[in-house]
C-alpha cells in the first residue's frame, strides 16, 4: 500500500504538533477570545452538557485525572467509529440490494425483433448520487441534524465544521491517495465524464452557496428560505445529472452511440463521430436507443463468464468441479464492475475481520454445492418387492426361434419366495402364425432377483410388415414355502414399472428397408461423438452395403463444428441395426444451435457367396433363396434382357418380378437426417447458474437472522492475495484482534433484520435509525474530548471526526482504485458525496432550526467566522484539485488515476499537502493566529 503523509504516525505527529502550539485556557479560566474583539475565535473550549452523554464532573481536574479523561474519551470515539462502520456496512448492504433490483421489459432490437430483457429499476447515477451518498455521508448527515436538533434548536460547530472537513479529506486525501496506488504504468479514466463534471460543478457550488449564505445574503443568521432552498438544491442537483447520463434536453441535439457494459442494466454512452456499420454477427452493434441495450448487456455477462469457465479448464484440467465452479464465481465477481456500497462493505469487512466476500461467498457457494453432491446415506428402501421387465421393448427378427424377456425383482425382503403370471397378447403379430402363445407363472426363490420368459416365434416365407406383440404381469405374490397352503396375497409384493413389455418382430424374407430412426435429432456440443441410428425394417436378409455422407448446413465443417464423415455401412445378414459416428467440436459456446445433415444413398448388395439371402438371375432380377441348412428346393427364374420388354412377360412373370422387386434393398422413410448441435447442457446450466450466483447483491446481503449471527462469530483471512488456485488462507493475527474487537458490534448488529426482507427497505431503515444514535454518541464523545484537551469544536470536527467517519471510504476508493478499470467508484462519486453532504447535511439542520425559532418570532444564528474561512479555503483547493484531476486526462499521463510514477507521485504529494495546509490554517483560524470572517 502506498504510504505518504496521510499515514498514522504522521497524523499523529501533526496533531501533537498542533495540540502543543494553539493556546489553551488554564483549568476554571475563560475562553480565549479574539484580540479586541467580540467574538470567540471559533468557539470556546468550556465542557457543555452532551445529547446524551452528561459532563465529566468536576470539569476542571488535574492533569492527571484530566490526561486519564482524554484517554477514556478517545476510545470510546474510536470504538463507536468503529461500530458506525459496521452498522453503516449493513446500511450499504441494503442499499445495493434496493438499487439492484431488476426487472423484464419488451424492447425492440435493431432489426424489429420484440425481445424480453432484464433491466435495473434504478438508474445508476440517480442511485448514487441518493441513497449510495446518503449510506457514505450518514454519519456527517445526521451527526449536523443531531447536534442542532439535541442543543435546543442551536447552530453547534461540530456538526458544519465535520461536514467541510470530511468533505476536505474525501477531496484531497482520498484522491490523492488513490492516484498513488494504481500500478505504475496504469491509469484509470472516469467513464461517466459528463456526470462527473455535474457533480463536481454541483460539490464547488454547495460550499459557495454555504459562504453565500453565512457571510453575503445575511452574515450571522439563516432565514427559512436559506435553509429550505439549500434542501432544494438536493433534487434539483440529482435531476440535472440525471439529465447528463440519460442525454436529456440539449443532450439530445449531440451525436450518441451505445455500448454494452459489464454491469446488468447498466447504460454506457459515448459520444463522439459514428461508428463503421453494424456488422452481421452483432458485433458493435450502434444502437439508436437506450431499449436494446439491456439484452446486449444480457447476452455480454454471458459471454463473459462461459469464457471464464473454458480458460479455467484449459488451465486447470485436474482441478475438480467444485474448485472450477469457485475459481470462476470469484473470477466473474471480481471483473464485474461493482458499487461504491459494495467496496464499502469489502473494506469494512476485511478491516473488522469478516474477511474478503468475494472470497468467503465463491468458497461457501462450493461448499454447498458439494455438500448437496456429495453421495449421503441411502434412504430406507420400500418394504415391498417390486416385480417387472427390465426392459418396455424388446426386438426380434423373424427367424430367431425365440425371444427371451427379463422379468427382475427389486426392493423388499429377499428371502421370501414371490411369484407373478404372465401372459402374451396379440398386437399387430398374431399368435399361431408369428409367434406362439405363452402363459404361465415365474417363482423367485428367496434370494433370486432375475427371470426369463421364453416365447417361441414362427418363420414363414412371407413378405410382411414388421410386427408386434405384447406380454403383461399380474397378479404378484407372495408364495408360503413349506406348506401346502395354497399362494396367498399379501402386501410386500407389488407390480413395478415397466409391467408390460413390447416385441418387435423384424421381417426377414426382404433385403430390408433402411432409414434413420428420426429425421431430426438434436445433441450437445460436449457429446463428443454423437452416433446417428440405422435401422433395417421389413427384412433383414443377405448383407447389403449403405453409402452415406455428411453435408454442411448452418454448421461448418473441416474440424469447426463437426468433422467431415463419409462411408459405408455393412449390414450383414439378420444384422438389422447399425450406427454412424460423427466427431463433434466443443467449442463451449453458451448460446449455440446449428446444424449439419447426415444423407443415405441407395443400398446395394455386397458380392460374394452367402448362405441365403438373393441371387442375381437377370437385370435387377432377384430371387429368395432360403438360408437354411437344409432348404427347400426352389426353382430359379432366370429373366434376361434378352427375353424382351416387359410387355412380352407371361403373367407368371410379371408376378415373380413384382415379388422379386419387392426384396431388393430400398431406402426408407428418413434419408436425411438432421443433427442439430446445442450448447453444452451442462456447461450451459453451469454459466446460468454462475450469473445467478455473482449478484453483488446477494455476496454482501443476507437472508436470515441465523446467517447473520453466524457471519458475527466467524473470523476470516483478510488477505487479498490474488493467487486464484490457493487455499484458503487462515486467518492472521490481526484478523483476530480486529474481531474481537468488533464482536460485540458484530453480535449487536446481527439483530438488525436481514436485507432480503421488504427487498433491503426493512434493513436501511433500521441501520438508519441506529446510525443517527451512535452518531449523536459519537458527537458528545467528540466535544468532551476536544473540550478535555483544550481543542475547540470546531478544530475536533477536522481533524478527528472528519477523519475517523472517513476512514471506510478511504480503504473503499482504494480498493476500487486497484481492481476497478475505471476511476468512477473511487473519485467519481467524492463530488457527488461532498454535495449531498450540504445539501442535505446543511439544509436539513438549519431548516427545522429555522423554522422552529421564526414559530418563537426569533433568529436562527450561526457564527460564520471559522466555518465560512473553512469553507472559503476548501473551494479555493477545491478548484485546485479538480484543475489538477482535469490535466491528468491529457495524453501524456492518460487519466485520473495512476500514469507515470513521477506525475503520481507529485499529485499524491499536492493533494496530501492541500489537506495539511486546509487542516493548519482552518486551527489557526480558530485559534486567532490568522484573521477570518
Amino acid at each position: 500500500m502506498t504510504r505518504g503523509i496521510s499515514s498514522t504516525p504522521q497524523r499523529l505527529f501533526l496533531l501533537t504538533f498542533i495540540w502543543a502550539t494553539l493556546p489553551r485556557p488554564a483549568a476554571g479560566a475563560p475562553p480565549l477570545n479574539a484580540t479586541g474583539g467580540n467574538r470567540s475565535c471559533g468557539g470556546s473550549t468550556r465542557c457543555i452538557e452532551g445529547v446524551i452523554l452528561p459532563v465529566w464532573t468536576p470539569q476542571n481536574p488535574a492533569l492527571p485525572e484530566r490526561l486519564a479523561r482524554a484517554t477514556v474519551y478517545f476510545l470510546g470515539l474510536v470504538y463507536m467509529f468503529l461500530g458506525v462502520s459496521i452498522i453503516a456496512d449493513r446500511f450499504m448492504a441494503s442499499i445495493e440490494v434496493i438499487t439492484s433490483q431488476v426487472r423484464r421489459v419488451t424492447v425492440t432490437t435493431p432489426g424489429g425483433e420484440r425481445v424480453s430483457a432484464t433491466v435495473r429499476v434504478w438508474n445508476e447515477t440517480v442511485s448514487n448520487l441518493t441513497l449510495m451518498a446518503l449510506g457514505s455521508s450518514a454519519p456527517e448527515i445526521l451527526l449536523s441534524v443531531v447536534e442542532v436538533c439535541g442543543h435546543g434548536f442551536t447552530a453547534g460547530q461540530l456538526g458544519p465544521n465535520t461536514i467541510v472537513g470530511s468533505a476536505a479529506f474525501n477531496m484531497f486525501v482520498i484522491i490523492g491517495l488513490c492516484v498513488g496506488v494504481v500500478p505504475d504504468g496504469e491509469v484509470r479514466r472516469v467513464k461517466h465524464l459528463r456526470v462527473f463534471f455535474v457533480t463536481a460543478a454541483w460539490s464547488v457550488f454547495a460550499y459557495v452557496w454555504l459562504y453565500v449564505i453565512l457571510a453575503v445574503s445575511s452574515p450571522g443568521v439563516v432565514h427559512i428560505w436559506e435553509g429550505l432552498l439549500t434542501l432544494l438544491f438536493f433534487p434539483v442537483c440529482v435531476g440535472v445529472a440525471y439529465v447528463a447520463d440519460r442525454r436529456l434536453l440539449f443532450y439530445k441535439y449531440v451525436y450518441k452511440r451505445y455500448r454494452a457494459g459489464k454491469r446488468k442494466g447498466v447504460i454506457i454512452e459515448t459520444e463522439g463521430e459514428p461508428e463503421r456499420p453494424p456488422e452481421a454477427d452483432g458485433k458493435g452493434v450502434g444502437l439508436q436507443g437506450e431499449e436494446a441495450e439491456p439484452e446486449l448487456d444480457e447476452e455480454a455477462s454471458r459471454r463473459e463468464a462461459a469464457r471464464i469457465l473454458k480458460e479455467l479448464r484449459l488451465k486447470h484440467p485436474d482441478k475438480e468441479a467444485e474448485l472450477l465452479v469457485e475459481l470462476a464465481n470469484y473470477h466473474v465477481l471480481s471483473q464485474q464492475q461493482k458499487s461504491r456500497a459494495f467496496y464499502r462493505c469489502q473494506a469494512t469487512r476485511i478491516l473488522t475481520g469478516a474477511g474478503d466476500v468475494l472470497r468467503r461467498h465463491a468458497a461457501d457457494q462450493a461448499r454447498r454445492a458439494a455438500q448437496l453432491d456429495a453421495p449421503g446415506d441411502s434412504p430406507p428402501g420400500d418394504a415391498s418387492s417390486r416385480v417387472f421387465f427390465d426392459s418396455p421393448a424388446y426386438q426380434c427378427l423373424e427367424n430367431c426361434g425365440g425371444v427371451a424377456l427379463t422379468v427382475v425383482r427389486r426392493g423388499g425382503d429377499l428371502t421370501l419366495a414371490v411369484a407373478v403370471d404372465y401372459l402374451t397378447e396379440d398386437g399387430t403379430a398374431n399368435a399361431g402364425s408369428d409367434y406362439r402363445a405363452a402363459a404361465g407363472t415365474l417363482s423367485f426363490l428367496p434370494g433370486e432377483t432375475e427371470k426369463q420368459i421364453r416365447v417361441s416365434i414362427v418363420d414363414d416365407d412371407i413378405f410382411e410388415e414388421d410386427e408386434h406383440f405384447l406380454v403383461h404381469l399380474r397378479d404378484v405374490r407372495v408364495q408360503n414355502e413349506g406348506t401346502g397352503a395354497p399362494d396367498r396375497p399379501a402386501p410386500p409384493a407389488a407390480l413395478g414399472l415397466p409391467c408390460t413389455a413390447t416385441v418387435t418382430i423384424f421381417d426377414d424374407d426382404h433385403a430390408g428397408i433402411f432409414t434413420f430412426e428420426e429425421p431430426r435429432v438434436t445433441v450437445s456440443e460436449s457429446v463428443g461423438v454423437m452416433e446417428a441410428r440405422v435401422a433395417r425394417c421389413s427384412g433383414a436378409r443377405g448383407a447389403v452395403a449403405l453409402p452415406y455422407r455428411t453435408s454442411a448446413g448452418t454448421a461448418r465443417g473441416g474440424g469447426v463444428d463437426y468433422e467431415d464423415t463419409h462411408g459405408v455401412l455393412l449390414f450383414e445378414d439378420n444384422e438389422i441395426l447399425k450406427t454412424i459416428a460423427v466427431r463433434i467440436v466443443d467449442r463451449e459456446e453458451y448460446d449455440k444451435k446449428v446444424s449439419f445433415f447426415l444423407k443415405l444413398q441407395e443400398p446395394y448388395w455386397c458380392r460374394g457367396g452367402r448362405t441365403g439371402g438373393f441371387v442375381r438371375t437377370g437385370s435387377d432380377i432377384y430371387r429368395k433363396v432360403q438360408g437354411r441348412e437344409h432348404p427347400a428346393p426352389s426353382s430359379i427364374i432366370n429373366i434376361t434382357e434378352e427375353a424382351g420388354p416387359e410387355g412380352m412377360l407371361t403373367r407368371k412373370e410379371k408376378e415373380e418380378r413384382r415379388i422379386a422387386e419387392m426384396g431388393r434393398p430400398t431406402l426408407g422413410e428418413h434419408v436425411k437426417l438432421e443433427v442439430v448441435i446445442e450448447e453444452s447442457y451442462e456447461f450451459k446450466s453451469t454459466v446460468d447458474k454462475l450469473l445467478k450466483k455473482t449478484n453483488l447483491a446477494l455476496v454482501i446481503g443476507t437472508n436470515s437472522w441465523r446467517e447473520q449471527f453466524v457471519e458475527a462469530v466467524t473470523v476470516s483471512s483478510g488477505n487479498d492475495d490474488d493467487d486464484e488456485c490457493s487455499e484458503e488462507k487462515l486467518p492472521s493475527c490481526l484478523d483476530y484482534v480486529m474481531h474481537f474487537l468488533t464482536v460485540f458490534w458484530k453480535l449487536l448488529f446481527a439483530f438488525v433484520p436481514p436485507t432480503d426482507y421488504w427487498n433491503g427497505w426493512a434493513c436501511f431503515l433500521v441501520s438508519i435509525s441506529v446510525i443517527g444514535l451512535l452518531t449523536a454518541l459519537i458527537g458528545d464523545l467528540a466535544s468532551h474530548f476536544g473540550c478535555t484537551i483544550g481543542l475547540k469544536d470546531s478544530v475536533t470536527a477536522v481533524v478527528f471526526v472528519a477523519l475517523g467517519t472517513s476512514v471506510p471510504d478511504t480503504f473503499a476508493s482504494k480498493v476500487a482504485a486497484i481492481q476497478d478499470q475505471y476511476a468512477d467508484a473511487s473519485i467519481g462519486n467524492v463530488t457527488g458525496s461532498n454535495a449531498v453532504n450540504v445539501f442535505l447535511g446543511i439544509g436539513v439542520a438549519w431548516s427545522i432550526a429555522a423554522v422552529y425559532h421564526r414559530s418563537r418570532n426569533q433568529e436562527f444564528r450561526v457564527d460564520p467566522g471559522t466555518l465560512a474561512f473553512s469553507v472559503t479555503l476548501f473551494t479555493i483547493f477545491a478548484f485546485i484539485c479538480i484543475a489538477v484531476l482535469l490535466y491528468r486526462r491529457r495524453p501524456e499521463i492518460g487519466g485520473e488515476l495512476g500514469g507515470p510514477r513521477g506525475p503520481k507521485v507529485l499529485t499524491s504529494c499536492l493533494f496530501f499537502s492541500l489537506w495539511l495546509m486546509y487542516i493548519v490554517f482552518s486551527s489557526l483560524e480558530a485559534y486567532c493566529h490568522i484573521k477570518g470572517f
